[in-house]
């Protein structure tokens, strides 16, 4: 049981000890700038609910029949 964690156990530590970091470059045309972000509007969370009604179903061969393609 010891040699199979030290079969997978010695790839993944000597995979994590030999990547390398990426070199921070301090830049000052970073896109998140304040100055560059335009002020947040608030807007309602329920500014655009209509109240609804249920209703009771149509025929519905009448509104197939205004759907289909007409013929000739």
């Amino acid at each position: 049981m010891k040699h199979l964690f030290l079969v997978v156990a010695l790839p993944l530590f000597a995979s994590g000890c030999a990547s390398t970091l990426p070199e921070v470059v301090a830049s000052t045309d970073h896109p998140d700038n304040p100055s560059a972000l335009r002020p947040v509007r608030y807007q309602s969370p329920i500014g655009g609910y209509t109240h609804r009604m249920p209703v009771d179903p149509k025929p519905w061969r009448g509104l197939n029949d205004a759907q289909a393609p007409k013929k000739g």
